[in-house]
């Protein structure tokens, strides 16, 4: 969406949009029927790909969770207790969060899933808005990031030696004219 003499404008823009979702750019994450703001990019922790949903751990107060528990029965949810999340504005169902498990999903306990067929995405980057069932969500796994890291220190650390090198060559040098 961009500002436009007051107008909201959507667009798309697919090329933009894939590198912003694999950089996991700075988004807020819409209700797709009213536009409220459900989430934000700091919020989301992951995709449950086999529920379509985003995985967040902080929602707005535009998400309500709904008084009545639900009990799943068959499918992916069998044996789950779980509460539907509304949108404030315009009541439609956005997700739900699950209070009781197996213990196979355990990892969506107390979690608010946004179901990604209900939400839209508005990447700040590129003032783009796109349905989030068009993006991937998924994140590293944690000893992929932690060996990019642990490159990057060492390249840094390589790079501080040859510099240490360097200045101690000049101080020698300098020391002897």
């Amino acid at each position: 969406m961009e500002f436009e003499e007051s107008l909201i404008i959507r667009r798309v823009d697919d090329i933009k949009l894939t590198t912003a979702a694999k950089r996991m750019e700075m988004m807020t994450v819409h209700c797709q029927l009213c536009n409220t703001v459900l989430t934000d990019s700091f919020g989301v922790c992951g995709e449950m790909e086999s529920l379509d949903s985003l995985m967040c751990i902080k929602v707005t107060n535009d998400v309500v969770v709904g008084g009545v528990q639900e009990s799943g029965h068959k499918g992916e949810m069998a044996n789950c207790i779980f509460s539907p999340l509304k949108c404030r504005s315009c009541h439609s169902v956005v997700g739900k969060v699950v209070h009781s498990t197996p213990s196979r999903w355990a990892s969506v306990r107390s979690v608010f899933l946004l179901y990604k067929a209900s939400i839209s995405c508005y990447i700040l980057d590129s003032n783009s808005t796109v349905e989030a069932s068009v993006l991937s969500f998924r994140l590293k796994p944690l000893r992929e990031s932690i060996n990019e890291v642990r490159q990057q220190v060492e390249e840094q650390r390589d790079q501080m030696m040859r510099i240490h090198s360097r200045v101690a060559d000049r101080s020698i040098t300098s020391e002897v004219d």
